[in-house]
């Protein structure tokens, strides 16, 4: 089993901060995991994506050029994205900010309003931890209790943040199993 996912939006969406998470639940499922950043010279406000390759046996490459799933925070993100993603995989689109579909019958679309999520959750900040949670939800690729726990340890310096990154990893669940 391997398995591709590719984060995408601009600098300041928490988009390889996502990917982190997602990365370090791989491996504590004791999966093999991969974890390739990239973004612009302008970080915030500029495009970052990030891909994160979960594997049950050591990965070939962790360059990727046909995810297996996309997590999509910006319409220029799945207008790029959206059409290298193979066949099967999981689209996720934050419909806050993006109007229109991926207009993939062959993937599982799951649109999701993760701006607005984040914001009645307590913060837009948490919009990231949403549509991960919602992501890892639906397609199933690590463990949420895992997951939920790799979100506690990565906030653990700013225990303050803890409750809200929570209650937006929960609303996330919940509007997974809502679609």
């Amino acid at each position: 089993m391997q398995s591709e996912v590719m984060f995408a939006g601009f600098g300041g969406q928490g988009i390889l901060l996502s990917a982190k998470i997602l990365a370090h639940a791989g491996m504590e499922q004791g999966f093999e995991v991969g974890w390739i950043p990239s973004y612009g010279p302008e970080m915030r406000g500029g495009t970052a994506y990030c891909t994160v390759v979960i594997a049950d046996k050591p990965i070939g490459s962790p360059i990727i050029r046909n995810p297996k799933h996309l997590v999509a925070m910006n319409r220029p993100s799945l207008e790029k994205f959206a059409p290298v993603v193979k066949p099967g995989g999981v689209i996720l689109i934050n419909s806050s900010l993006i109007s229109i579909g991926s207009n993939r019958p062959d993937v599982d679309e799951l649109a999701i309003p993760v701006n607005d999520i984040a914001t009645a959750a307590g913060s837009l900040k948490s919009a990231n931890i949403v549509a991960l949670a919602a992501f890892v939800a639906r397609s199933g690729i690590v463990d949420n209790e895992i997951l939920r726990e790799c979100i506690r340890e990565e906030f653990a310096a700013k225990a303050k943040l803890i409750p809200l990154n929570m209650k937006a990893f929960d609303e996330g669940v919940k509007a997974a199993q809502k679609k």
